[in-house]
């Protein structure tokens, strides 16, 4: 099963609320705090909502 490795690039000061709360969601936590989720259409839909703030890689 493919993996999403989600990288935070930028700093979530000055963001939308709703931003702000999507990467904690995400399990990120500072710049250049990464994450390994499951390729699902949740994580994809949270990463959309935060395209700006993070980079993302597929991993197998």
């Amino acid at each position: 099963m493919t993996s999403l490795k989600v990288t935070q690039t930028r700093s979530e000061i000055g963001a939308k609320a709703n931003h702000r709360e999507t990467l904690r969601s995400l399990g990120l936590k500072r710049v250049g705090h990464t994450v390994v989720k499951e390729d699902r259409p949740e994580f994809r839909g949270m990463v959309q909502t935060v395209r700006h703030l993070v980079t993302v890689e597929e991993i197998d």
